[in-house]
């Protein structure tokens, strides 16, 4: 039977999600480095012994940050697998699915909705890799990315010689591709011209087609 939470609860989490909500925001302005807790908190509007008793570290407001952005990307996962009911998708449908993911990601990124966390930063990787939620999260998405990749192989959509974690690794690194903020910052191009260009090399390479 399920418990109702009590206001108090409510509340708690309430202020939660403000929190993330601020971390959020701030990652994906100013990126990890230069974000402090005091910004959080400020952000967040809570003293910031207030916020230690959510979340006791800068790498565990930023993890998260990270479990709610792999949480929105396994609902637009889920999503484009529709009633598959256990059915696998033909080879164009694999692709094209995991070509939507990329361009969601880059979508987000444009729109200030994907957070710039340091790949070599050792504190903050050995926090997320001991935070249950997120490597939960993270094993789904890339299980999932991971079918779609071997599907779209067999059929001969992406090429077999290349091993499905370099596919996979290459569509999460469109979520932080530097190309994609420098084309946005050059005020030249709209976010859906940058999102099909930088998705047509990622897929059809640089040769003409």
């Amino acid at each position: 039977m399920n418990t109702r939470p009590t206001y108090r609860e409510q509340v708690q989490r309430l202020r939660e999600d403000s929190i993330v909500e601020a971390v959020h925001r701030l990652l994906s302005s100013k990126g990890y480095e230069q974000m402090t807790v005091d910004e959080v908190a400020a952000e967040a509007g809570i003293a910031k012994a207030s916020l230690y008793k959510h979340f006791t570290s800068k790498e565990e407001l930023a993890g998260a940050a990270m479990v709610r952005v792999l949480d929105q990307a396994l609902a637009f996962v889920e999503g484009l697998r529709g009633g598959d009911e256990g059915a696998a998708p033909a080879p164009d449908a694999a692709l094209e699915r995991l070509r939507a993911v990329a361009s969601w990601a880059m979508q987000r990124q444009l729109e200030g909705g994907m957070p710039s966390l340091p790949s070599q930063n050792s504190s903050l990787t050995e926090s997320l890799k001991g935070n249950e939620e997120y490597m939960d999260r993270l094993i789904r998405l890339s299980t999932q990315l991971g079918t779609w990749i071997a599907e779209a192989q067999a059929g001969g959509r992406i090429d077999p010689r290349f091993p499905t974690d370099l596919v996979l690794y290459t569509l999460f690194a469109r979520a932080c591709d530097p190309v994609v903020g420098m084309l946005q910052s050059s005020g030249q191009y709209e976010n859906s011209q940058i999102v099909e260009w930088v998705a047509a090399t990622t897929f059809d390479g640089l040769r003409p087609r």
